[in-house]
């Protein structure tokens, strides 16, 4: 006796439940036509995740359940697996449901609720506590979500009741290598279990988070038959047959460097769309930061759909100008030219009177950047484009960036990039096209914000800097273990010190996309007050 299975792979909307909704029915069609069986759909499909606090509103769970009877309609000739908040009385539960011939046919609380890192689903979510099964085509299928599957004995506890095959709902986000820690941890626990596994996963990005999909099969044996491709959506049907899984195809895996820049993509592609914004518009500097910026937002959105503006100083390099105008050039972008002196030289002169008597200091470069941020957002809110920033991680690590002035937008791609990771970024952009010229890989990095300045005048190389931020941001490493690690100890007291201080900055600004294991927002959520001082251990 054989068994197909389609895997629905798809981007979903939070809280677009109509469209959610039409794409699930549209997805059943296409299953069906290829003659499957079951059909299985990411975790909380229906709703998009993560809902967050809409989960808190009666309407919403409500919207959620209409869907649900919606699709059910849907669901004849076919079993059909999604996933939706359900709540019996005071308790909302995140399940599985599968239904088939217009009807529910069973229903799974998922039982291991994750409350670390960018998960709180303890907040809105009870705990389910029973196994659910579903016989189809003499196959006792099991029932899971995501979380579950990560945890020790619950695959062996479904095999035990009678299961022959687990699959699982998930909403998985991506970060660097993340796909092997997933593949690995689950191929582990299948082995150890000898039943073969389902695995179907969200794709997309969700404002910071985004969603790899890379949806997988395992055989009994914990060995990989089928991953469907990264960041993309794909419906795949795979046949079991007494047990054995029929050979499927196997996308590319995980590659450092190409799935981040991908991730990035997606992530303002997503951003851009899901918030009904009208194409995207940067600041042009020349250097590296927006180079790298400008290359994915095209790569995202179309030339057709992006628009730089240069706005040269009296500190600007013709050389920076030169380069920014060649990379619009060969990206093919529609820029303009808006020179900052004028407003620098009026605002410079309306402070004269109250800065009488001060010296001249990083206030004056702030004006420059703050002149900067309201050309770019006057032109974002006239036009209704997504303004995007281009600070990256490293600058947001140390506050070496400019309130309401280049930190002013409403999407801040690089902002989990480190500096590294943006020369490597571009420097693999230019294998599929030469877009950004090597000088700007080349020469040193500076704001342009006083005569011949540089970033080092301010902060240790960032071949230094990075793995201290590294070590200390994502890995929660103290001042001394850093030191002990060989980093010189003057640099890590500058970049910790540095890291403490600028919470505030952080905390205003705007979100951005997460491909490390430990962002900036939702992964690391430090207080603003707090005399809490990370180099308090070399003292």
């Amino acid at each position: 006796m054989s068994i197909r299975i389609a895997l629905a792979q798809l981007n979903l909307a939070v809280a677009g439940i109509s469209a959610n909704t039409a794409k699930i029915i549209s997805a059943i069609e296409t299953a069906r036509q290829q003659q499957a069986d079951v059909v299985v759909f990411p975790e909380l499909s229906v709703t998009g995740y993560p809902p967050e606090d809409l989960l808190f509103r009666a309407d919403f769970i409500e919207q959620a359940a209409q869907a649900v009877a919606r699709i059910r309609q849907h669901s004849h000739g076919i079993v059909v697996v999604i996933g939706a908040p359900v709540q019996h009385g005071s308790r909302l539960y995140n399940a599985a449901l599968a239904l088939s011939d217009g009807e529910v046919i069973a229903e799974y609380h998922k039982q291991a609720l994750p409350n670390y890192g960018v998960f709180d689903e303890q907040r809105y979510f009870n705990a389910g506590h029973q196994l659910t099964l579903i016989t189809v085509k003499h196959t006792r299928l099991a029932l899971t979500v995501c979380e579950d599957i990560w945890q020790q004995g619950i695959i062996a506890r479904n095999r035990d009741a009678g299961a022959e095959l687990i699959l699982t709902l998930n909403a998985s986000p991506f970060h660097a290598g993340k796909v092997h820690q997933r593949e690995q941890v689950i191929s582990e626990q299948v082995r150890a279990a000898a039943i073969p596994l389902v695995y179907v996963n969200q794709v997309g990005g969700q404002d910071e988070l985004i969603f790899d999909g890379a949806s997988f099969v395992l055989n009994a044996e914990g060995q990989l038959v089928f991953r469907a491709e990264e960041f993309s959506e794909q419906l795949t049907v795979v046949e079991f047959s007494h047990g054995a899984v029929q050979p499927v195809s196997i996308a590319a895996h995980y590659q450092p460097v190409i799935s981040e820049y991908r991730a990035l993509v997606l992530g303002i592609q997503d951003y851009v769309a899901k918030n009904g914004f009208k194409g995207a518009i940067l600041g042009l500097s020349g250097g590296i930061d927006s180079a790298l910026v400008l290359a994915l937002a095209v790569d995202a959105l179309g030339a057709d759909q992006v628009e730089a503006v240069l706005m040269p100083s009296r500190y600007t390099h013709d050389m920076s100008i030169e380069d920014a105008l060649l990379e619009a050039e060969a990206l093919g972008v529609k820029h303009h030219t808006i020179a900052i002196e004028p407003a620098v030289q009026a605002f410079n002169q309306m402070l004269a009177p109250v800065f009488s008597g001060s010296k001249t200091d990083t206030t004056e470069e702030n004006i420059q950047a703050r002149c900067r941020g309201v050309i770019l957002m006057a032109m974002s809110n006239k036009q209704g484009k997504l303004l995007l920033t281009t600070g990256n991680k490293s600058e947001m690590s140390v506050g070496y960036a400019t309130l309401y002035g280049d930190m002013a937008g409403g999407f801040a791609p690089l902002k989990d990039v480190s500096k590294l990771l943006v020369y490597q970024l571009a420097e693999y952009r230019n294998t599929l096209s030469a877009v950004i010229p090597e000088r700007v890989i080349t020469r040193p990095p500076s704001a342009e914000l006083a005569p011949d300045q540089k970033d080092e005048d301010s902060l240790p190389p960032y071949s230094l800097l990075d793995p201290i931020l590294a070590l200390y941001i994502e890995q929660d490493l103290s001042a001394s273990e850093i030191v002990a690690q060989g980093y010189p100890r003057a640099a890590v007291e500058r970049a910790i010190s540095l890291v403490d201080r600028n919470e505030y900055k952080r905390r205003q600004s705007p979100p951005g996309i997460r491909i490390t294991p430990r962002a900036f927002g939702r992964d690391r959520r430090y207080p603003i007050s707090s005399a809490y001082r990370g180099i308090a251990d070399l003292n």
